[in-house]
């Protein structure tokens, strides 16, 4: 069995679609038909035709994810889809050989059939340095080092990475280097090392105060419980200079990286009831699982979630004020890159 990352187009456009069609879609719209093009140099020559003027390494580059996606992907192998619109990762296993779909739009043509085993695996739950291979700039390539085959595997079991086994050194092969990574999306590299950062320096409780200090900053009052037992409330905050003023907010942090079940969402629910609080969030490092999505879309009005996502954005807007003990300990500057093209 083998690993690959197949992207489902540069912002996520093809997200949805891939899931709910059980599909592994990519784009190169220009290009036909690859079923009859089995040779390497077939794909070069369909590059070199369908885009006039690139860069040889380029063509060459381009020639080897569509190579790998028609031929060198098999039945059974499982493929990683870092979903852009949610910022989870989606893990599904093919079920089918390549087919070019004349009728769908240009950039769904050329497909897998996949049977997706997990759609809600956070982030925050993959160690770096898997979470760099899965960072990596191009659309189609297989993912080897570090163990990655037997650690995504697990990651199916479980939702969570458990890190590389200390036996085993898998080095890249010369065979496959058209598919190894060569670049990869600073911005997504970037965010990943600043989630496992905080993942590690703000754990357990101290992702209370992280999240305290971040309400802090956005006008309320807050109280954080002390550490140990806190009956399902680690925030109470509120508007005002005693924080008694509406929205009440009745905060609890979860900093675990595995995923949230449904009960946990009704517990805060009834919660909030209980303490007379006007709303709710829950910050859920490691994201929800279906289910408990599913039950947080009927409670919209009284009722948030911030994943690693969500928290990470609000440090980024309130960093220039957020306090010294919190910037100390997240060292973090702004800096500007080039936009890569696709």
């Amino acid at each position: 069995m083998s690993v690959w990352l197949v992207r489902a187009g540069k912002a996520g456009e093809n997200d949805g679609y891939c899931l709910e069609s059980s599909q592994s879609v990519i784009g190169w719209e220009e290009i036909g038909n690859l079923s009859s093009a089995v040779e390497w140099a077939d794909f070069v020559n369909f590059v070199d035709a369908a885009y006039p003027g690139l860069k040889r390494a380029t063509i060459t580059n381009y020639a080897g994810q569509l190579y790998a996606f028609a031929h060198r992907i098999q039945i059974g192998d499982l493929i990683c889809l870092p979903l852009k619109t949610t910022k989870m990762i989606a893990i599904g296993r093919v079920v089918s050989d390549y087919k070019f779909s004349p009728e769908a739009p240009p950039n769904q043509r050329h497909g897998r059939k996949v049977e997706w085993l997990r759609t809600d695996v956070a982030r925050a739950a993959i160690k770096q340095d898997l979470l760099y291979s899965l960072g990596a700039f191009m659309t189609v390539c297989e993912i080897k080092r570090n163990d990655a085959q037997w650690r995504i595997d697990e990651i199916v079991k479980t939702g969570i990475d458990p890190g590389s086994r200390a036996a085993v050194n898998i080095a890249p092969d010369a065979e496959n280097v058209d598919t190894e990574i060569e670049a990869v999306d600073l911005v997504e590299t970037a965010s990943d090392r600043i989630r496992q950062f905080i993942s590690e320096e703000f754990a357990g409780h101290a992702l209370a105060q992280l999240t305290a200090a971040v309400l802090t900053a956005e006008g309320f009052n807050c109280i954080v419980s002390p550490e140990g037992p806190d009956g399902g409330i680690d925030i109470l905050a509120g508007r005002g200079p005693l924080g008694l003023d509406s929205p009440r907010l009745l905060v609890q942090v979860k900093s675990g990286t595995a995923s949230i079940d449904a009960p946990t969402v009704r517990q805060l629910h009834g919660v909030i009831s209980t303490h007379g609080a006007d709303q709710g969030l829950l910050v859920a490092w490691g994201g929800l699982n279906r289910v408990a999505a599913k039950e947080l879309a009927t409670q919209r009005f009284n009722l948030r979630v911030w994943d690693a996502n969500d928290l990470i954005e609000s440090v980024y807007k309130n960093y220039s004020v957020l306090p010294a003990s919190i910037t100390a300990r997240l060292p973090l500057r702004q800096i500007w890159v080039l936009e890569e093209e696709a």
